[in-house]
Order: structure tokens, then C-alpha cells, then sequence
């Protein structure tokens, strides 16, 4: 009848999700190679095999495509580094795991870590970088915070402690990340670095000797 909402069939709507899916597996395999640069709309069709024109059913444009790659692929590390922690049985072991998990990532796909932390992109790219930073911070801190709360750690502001350690780790990698390849002591360094600004007993230096 003249005038019905058309309803697409289980099986055209199986076949259009199959081709998102397919679609955002080309992006995230392109960002790894190229960048957020090499992520337009025509290279992902190509590459998904499908004509650019079919894009715009699932994207509005290159910047709802960038926001779904981003999110697609942050929402694998977070859960990576989520099961990281959870397999550490103390607060800063769980930290060391987030610095650890999240470096040693980064630094096996230098290109695709660089399009996440720093590489210029569309201002709803730097919006979800914002929430990708968050969902760390808050990892990190509730770590920071049970461990303050045992006496583990020095009394301190938990939310703040992750932010700067999320802010230096983030800042720390671009150098290795955008040289393409890790100087080799970077992961050790950062976690040590991390322990220091928790205030670990065991990152403390020793005490001086008198003369």
C-alpha cells in the first residue's frame, strides 16, 4: 500500500550488517597501515570491496566513519588491558598491567597507536579522544584508590594521580610511536615511572648516606 514505511527484510538486514562489518574491518586494517589519513571513504570502500556510493548506507560521511573506527578499535584496547588487570592480584601490579598492556599494544602497531593518541583528525576524533583517556584514568584510579585505601599507598588524590599518568604515558610514546619502532626499554621505563608517581615503597629511592 501507498503510503507503508518500507521494512527491511532479516535477510537484507543480515546482508547490510554483514557489510558494515566487513566495512569497518577494511577501516581499522587501513588505519593500521596509513593512518586516520589514509582512512577516506573511497580507500575503505576499496578496500572493502564494495563502491563508495554503498558507504553512505552505513556512514554519513568521513567523520561518523572516523568515530566508529575510533571507537571499534579503543573498545579493544580497553578491554585487552581490562583483562590485563584483572589477572593481577595487587593494586599496583594492576597499574604496572595497564602501563605494561597498553605500551606493549601501542608499540607492536606504532601506526595505528599514533592515529589514536596524537595524529591530527576531525573534532569529533578529539571528542572521543577525550572519553578514551577517561575510561584509563578511571581504570588506573580505582586501582590507585583501593590501594589507598589498604595502605598500600600514600594518601593522595586518585582521579588527579591517573589523569597525570595517563597524560605523561600518552605523552611519552608519541616519540617511539611516531619514529615507527620501540628503543627497547621504553615499556620498563614507563612502568618504573609509574611506580615512582604512585609513591611505591619499592620505587622509592634509597636513602642517602651522610658523609
Amino acid at each position: 500500500m501507498l503510503g507503508m514505511a518500507y521494512r527491511r527484510t532479516p535477510a537484507v538486514q543480515a546482508r547490510l550488517d554483514a557489510q558494515r562489518a566487513a566495512v569497518l574491518q577494511a577501516a581499522v586494517a587501513l588505519l593500521a597501515e596509513r593512518g586516520y589519513a589514509g582512512c577516506s571513504v573511497a580507500a575503505v570502500a576499496e578496500r572493502a570491496g564494495i563502491a563508495t556510493g554503498s558507504m553512505y548506507r552505513h556512514f554519513a560521511g568521513k567523520s561518523d566513519l572516523a568515530v566508529e573506527l575510533f571507537r571499534t578499535v579503543v573498545g579493544r584496547e580497553v578491554a585487552a588491558v581490562t583483562a590485563a588487570v584483572e589477572r593481577e592480584s595487587t593494586p599496583q601490579r594492576r597499574v604496572a598491567a595497564v602501563v605494561e598492556t597498553f605500551a606493549a599494544r601501542a608499540l607492536k602497531a606504532p601506526r595505528r597507536a599514533y592515529a589514536l593518541l596524537a595524529e591530527p583528525a576531525d573534532p569529533v576524533v578529539d571528542a572521543e579522544r577525550l572519553v578514551f583517556r577517561r575510561a584509563f584514568r578511571d581504570l588506573i584510579a580505582a586501582q590507585i584508590a583501593d590501594a589507598v585505601e589498604s595502605g598500600e599507598l600514600p594518601h593522595q588524590d586518585a582521579e588527579l594521580t591517573a589523569a597525570a599518568l595517563v597524560g605523561a604515558i600518552g605523552e611519552a610514546l608519541v616519540g617511539p610511536l611516531s619514529a615507527g619502532g620501540d628503543p627497547g626499554d621504553t615499556i620498563p621505563a614507563l612502568t618504573a615511572f609509574a611506580l615512582r608517581a604512585l609513591g611505591t615503597p619499592e620505587a622509592a629511592p634509597p636513602p642517602r648516606t651522610t658523609r
